[in-house]
């Protein structure tokens, strides 16, 4: 009795255990699928223009919680990721239902935009250096208007965590140390590095 007990216990761990790493592995398909998807686009894009680096791009998967890390820095010439970290979205983008997003590209919505966006000049303002994003689609256009920028904030956690983190009046919004990282990439660059946030 007490064999059968302990087999059944272990046919059960094991099912728990393939479930988990099941889950785990069809997550990261999925982003991968996503991150081929946009960079295929990006590559289009820089390619016959020349005001455009062609070989890093910044990628931001909403479709990840904000708690785990889904800003990527991709090396075009490398065809992989480079580094990863955490980045908050707008507070307007909440929906109450826990894993799903909206996003408008509308003034004083607090939102997140989706789209491509150019990435400009830095500035010091409310929150340190910040740099300014340009909107190149229609998803995206009023990002000068509206302010959107990439900025750290000291609330942002730098090592993943379960669950959410605060949200932003709708910029990508990072740690101060990743923030630091991902600027020196950004002030080495000759040309306009693009940042693509995607759902």
């Amino acid at each position: 009795m007490k064999k059968a007990v302990y087999i059944l216990l272990f046919i059960l761990i094991a099912l728990a255990v393939y479930k988990v790493i099941w889950r785990e592995e069809k997550i990261k398909t999925e982003t991968t699928t996503r991150i081929d998807f946009q960079i295929k686009k990006i590559r289009k894009l820089v390619k016959n223009n020349p005001k455009y680096n062609k070989e890093i791009v910044f990628l931001i998967d909403m479709k990840i919680p904000s708690g785990k890390n889904r800003f990527f820095v991709y090396d075009l010439k490398k065809n992989k990721i480079i580094d990863k970290g955490i980045v908050a979205h707008g507070s307007g983008s909440e929906t109450g239902i826990q894993g799903k997003l909206k996003f408008s590209n509308v003034p004083n919505s607090y939102s997140t935009s989706l789209g491509n966006y150019s990435i400009g000049n830095y500035y010091y303002g409310r929150f340190g250096k910040a740099y300014k994003l340009y909107g190149l689609d229609a998803t995206n256009s009023n990002a000068l208007e509206r302010d959107i920028v990439f900025h750290y904030y000291y609330n942002v956690p730098y090592k993943e965590k379960d669950g959410y983190i605060c949200n932003s009046l709708g910029c990508p919004m990072v740690n101060k140390q990743y923030f630091e990282r991902i600027a020196k990439i950004i002030d080495a660059s000759k040309s306009n590095i693009l940042m693509s946030i995607y759902y």
